[in-house]
């Protein structure tokens, strides 16, 4: 029984491959996440107000960064599997598309963004809660939000970039040229927002300069690597002598890809709803759930990269005709993601409410931000199986499953728990937060079916 086990699931040199690939994506996102942490801390000396405001505009830009994600993500499973097929003018095409896609969805984003700021920031402030001014959270949102918006279309057409690259398995330049805007991000933040050597202290808006000028730099450096490497990114050639995409690859894209994208920017504004619904509960919620959320991401990055080389790894092999290794090496990429998240789970219990203690802010914030990891770190194992099943099913280009299985599960199911739990119940919002996480076993139990059915295991780059 044992070596059957160990057969189907433990590989310690394909474990070795796997790192290689995963280790410099988690270095890179722990990296971003690390100075998001340091960034919120900064603001945080400020004032309780200014960490709410940023955190809420913070809470619209995740949503804007997903829908890129999304954008980016329906072509990167054609363009995936065009790499392991090793045709590369398919990939061409579909880093084509990435292009188009994230420029209409920055331009979407400004336009709501100018017209539309004081009313989505509004969203998430209450009177309710006994901590902090809400008028002046909206002030500082305000001002933050319109110098981000400056960092919308370099951090659009980065990830276009960044998501074909690590297509080839290139996963080392994303990760120097985010740490390149990271210490970019943290240096100005510390000058900008307290003010040193003459230069005045801007607050909230100099963080917002620094993270504008971040994206600047991550931007330049991945777009000047990739075409001083042609030999290397061979897609690149001749990829702006036209605007078209042929049709089968086009259609194919749409077919695939549209669910894939509305499902990321669904799924996205489902979270912010449900950060909406935590935020009735007042300023101090809304701080705590900043914090908590900071923090956790420190840790979930672990499953949030080994999630996306599984959809490298398994793409490829889907590409190349190779279905039965597809199958063999999935589960065992399931098995180390969900055994690595465990000892992850772990320290965020032992370690993570410590965190909170850094933050000059009321105590009341970091006990509730304390308990709010603690519940987060036991969810994880849960959400590294939902993920890994979400990324296996995508690389085999079952984006309308993903869809029923990501955004309609948070609308139907998770949403409205919130909205209940939060407005209408006498819950501590501790319970509330506790009763959502844990909905996550129900995409478990969904997830391991679908996985099962092999459902996923096809090939969508075949010849028109």
């Amino acid at each position: 029984m044992l070596t059957k086990i160990k057969n189907k699931y433990i590989d310690t040199a394909f474990f070795r491959y796997v790192l290689v690939l995963a280790v410099p994506m988690i270095i890179q996102n722990a990296i971003t996440s690390f100075v998001s942490f340091l960034d919120n801390i900064m603001v945080g000396q400020v004032g309780t107000e200014q960490m709410s405001g940023v955190a809420i505009v913070n809470q619209l830009i995740f949503v804007f960064n997903i829908c890129i994600w999304g954008g980016v993500s329906g072509a990167g499973i054609f363009g995936t599997q065009f790499y392991g097929k090793g045709d590369y003018e398919g990939q061409k095409y579909a880093f084509r598309f990435k292009m188009y896609a994230c420029i209409i969805i920055a331009g979407i984003a400004l336009l709501l963004f100018g017209f539309f700021d004081t009313n989505l920031i509004s969203l998430y402030l209450s009177d309710g809660g006994s901590v902090g001014n809400t008028a002046l959270a909206l002030q500082y949102g305000e001002q933050y939000l319109r110098i981000m918006m400056a960092g919308l279309v370099p951090f659009a057409v980065s990830q276009a970039y960044v998501n074909t690259i690590r297509e080839t398995g290139h996963t080392f330049v994303p990760m120097l040229a985010s740490l390149a805007a990271v210490v970019t991000n943290l240096v100005l933040d510390y000058v900008l927002i307290f003010g040193i050597g003459g230069i005045p202290a801007y607050g909230v808006q100099g963080a917002a300069i620094a993270t504008v000028a971040a994206r600047f730099v991550e931007c330049a450096i991945v777009v000047i690597w990739a075409y001083t490497h042609l030999e290397q990114n061979p897609y690149l050639k001749g990829a702006y002598h036209g605007f078209s995409v042929p049709g089968y690859i086009l259609s194919g894209i749409i077919k695939k890809g549209t669910p894939l994208m509305f499902n990321e920017m669904l799924w996205a504004v489902g979270m912010a709803v449900i950060a909406q619904c935590y935020a009735v509960r007042g300023l101090e919620v809304v701080a705590a759930q900043n914090i908590s959320s900071t923090i956790s991401n420190l840790f979930n990055i672990v499953y949030l990269q080994l999630g996306g080389c599984i959809s490298i790894v398994v793409g490829q092999l889907l590409g190349a005709g190779r279905l039965e290794e597809a199958r063999d090496k999935d589960n065992k990429m399931i098995f180390f993601c969900v055994f690595c998240c465990m000892g992850v789970s772990l320290i965020m219990i032992f370690a993570g409410r410590y965190f909170p203690m850094i933050y000059k802010t009321e105590d009341s914030i970091k006990e509730l931000a304390g308990r709010f990891i603690m519940i987060s770190a036991l969810v994880m194992p849960l959400c590294a199986f939902s993920h890994a099943s979400y990324f296996t099913l995508r690389s085999g280009g079952k984006t309308g499953i993903t869809f029923l299985f990501d955004s309609v599960y948070t609308w139907v199911i998770v949403i409205p728990l919130a909205t209940i739990l939060a407005k209408h119940t006498a819950l501590t919002i501790e319970m509330v937060f506790f009763f959502v996480s844990f909905t996550e076993i129900i995409k478990v139990t969904i997830g391991y079916f679908m996985i099962r059915s092999d459902i996923w295991l096809q090939n969508i780059v075949k010849e028109p």
